[in-house]
């Protein structure tokens, strides 16, 4: 008589009576690396499509770098030193951004001061955009008005998903100076006419807008269709 218990070869591996082992259970396709190599691989690659969309001069090799890839590179355990991303902007290369990692925990004004020393030699940067992994002190976020340039503040939790890619998300362009002109007149409207977008807004943080800059916004359907609207930052 056939035997119809199934001998376990190795943990988590069942093999059935004819020897052949069954299919993997879904268990076993969830991912056996460290949380924090995750964390920081889906980080940085929002952060370099995020740069990218702004301008700056980011290979798609690095954005298309897998995890596997990173994690060879990085390890499990990241030195955050070795995170930063240094770039210019394609449309006028003088002009450079540094993107740092923080330290986990609170961000004190000694951890600004410490920044603050690592990139005082650095010619050529016009803005800078911190990567937090706790809060950042009210002492600490008057002291980045130290700095001779735009300082952006991101939570790294913020930066896990690059929300551009959302399907619920409407297509959005920035539009140029130029552009932005053409419209006011095209319409013989102020720009305090057009609809509002919040500086805090999502979407104008991920593009590092400022007050005063427009936004065409293209919304897609299958029962509205195509519909575009324009909005102002404040």
């Amino acid at each position: 008589m056939a035997a119809t218990a199934m001998d376990v070869d190795e943990p988590g591996m069942a093999a059935a009576a004819n020897g052949q082992p069954r299919p993997r259970c879904m268990s076993g396709y969830v991912d056996d690396g460290s949380i924090e190599s995750h964390r920081y691989y889906l980080a940085r690659r929002t952060l370099l499509e995020m740069l990218r969309d702004r301008g700056y001069a980011i290979s798609s090799s690095d954005i298309d770098l897998s995890l596997a890839e990173f994690r060879a590179a990085h390890g499990q355990s990241p030195d955050i030193d070795r995170l930063r991303i240094s770039n210019s902007l394609r449309s006028d290369p003088s002009k450079r951004v540094l993107a740092y990692f923080c330290n986990p925990g609170p961000v004190k004004v000694n951890s600004v001061r410490y920044i603050s020393g690592q990139i005082a030699n650095k010619d050529g940067l016009s803005g800078m955009i911190l990567v937090l992994q706790g809060e950042m002190t009210n002492q600490a976020v008057k002291a980045l008005d130290l700095f001779p340039f735009k300082v952006e503040v991101f939570q790294i939790t913020d930066l896990l998903v690059n929300i551009t890619k959302h399907v619920l998300k409407p297509k959005h362009r920035v539009l140029t100076d130029q552009e932005k002109q053409r419209l006011l007149k095209k319409y013989s409207i102020q720009e305090k006419q057009l609809p509002r977008m919040l500086k805090k807004d999502a979407i104008a943080r991920y593009y590092g807008l400022e007050k005063g800059q427009v936004v065409k916004v293209t919304y897609s359907g299958d029962i509205t269709g195509t519909h575009v609207t324009y909005r102002c930052v404040w």
